[in-house]
């Protein structure tokens, strides 16, 4: 009976260091991605994916890239951040008969086939969000890129305020980095002040047309990267601005089909 019991003993031992030292997916992502200013990247979201720019990030579509993409990424040491937007509804996505008929508002101006949702009443389509987050940390991404994140400055059919705003946006950052997920804060300037705490980094469009690059400025006094396009101005009439406040600046077409000029690489 004893040495039965000393061979069960050494049996649950073995069996124990084995599992301890067998990675599992959580193991694996232990510490949040922290890009820092001056970071090098390329954003395509749409088109086949050029994975041969010499870049430290990539930001790309969540559902319409392949994990082999983003593990052929993760080969050259580049790291993924996956797009998705989290605060419309699109059409074409394959989990969008899931958002209940009443958080739907308005269509955007430029894209008829996205809708606006009501951001004040997120948790009704929380569970979506939350299930696009753990998607993200499936395909191996290092981070996510919520789009559409300033719903309370746009004509969405719902009457939304800052707080509703505020409120929704940082449940995003808190859940991603539940997750060890990173965290970009795209476009939503007039809240920077208040969001540069829960978020990893930002993303902008045209501040240098609009003259609002000022606004992001506490990320950089944070360490957080900047990165950021120009859809039609030239790169003399931005890069050495964006040079000097250590963003990552790129001018790219609006459809992000991977065609780019960079102010750095």
């Amino acid at each position: 009976m004893k040495k039965f019991i000393l061979i069960l003993v050494m049996l649950i031992l073995i069996i124990s260091c084995t599992n301890k030292d067998k990675p599992t997916k959580e193991d694996k992502r232990t510490e949040i991605y922290l890009p820092s200013p001056g970071t090098t990247w390329q954003w395509q979201l749409s088109g086949k994916i050029n994975t041969n720019y010499n870049v430290e990030l990539y930001d790309v579509d969540l559902f319409e890239t392949s994990i082999e993409t983003i593990n052929e990424l993760h080969n050259r040491n580049i790291k993924v951040i996956c797009y998705f937007s989290a605060g419309t509804l699109e059409e074409y996505r394959e989990d969008y008969e899931n958002f209940p008929k009443e958080i739907i508002g308005k269509s955007l101006l430029e894209w008829p086939d996205e809708k606006w949702l009501d951001i004040s009443n997120y948790k009704k389509f929380s569970d979506i969000m939350a299930k696009r987050m753990d998607l993200a940390v499936e395909k191996n991404c290092d981070g996510i890129e919520p789009d559409n994140v300033d719903a309370y400055t746009q004509d969405s059919g719902f009457n939304l305020s800052y707080d509703n705003q505020l409120e929704y946006n940082k449940w995003l950052a808190e859940e991603a980095h539940k997750r060890n997920l990173s965290i970009a804060l795209k476009n939503d300037l007039n809240q920077v002040k208040d969001l540069v705490n829960y978020f990893d980094f930002a993303i902008n469009e045209q501040c240098f047309l609009y003259n609002e690059c000022e606004l992001l400025l506490p990320f950089i006094k944070q360490n957080k990267a900047v990165l950021g396009v120009e859809y039609e101005l030239d790169l003399h009439q931005f890069c050495k601005e964006a040079n000097s406040l250590n963003f990552s600046w790129l001018k790219m077409d609006l459809e992000l089909d991977g065609s780019r000029e960079s102010c750095n690489n």
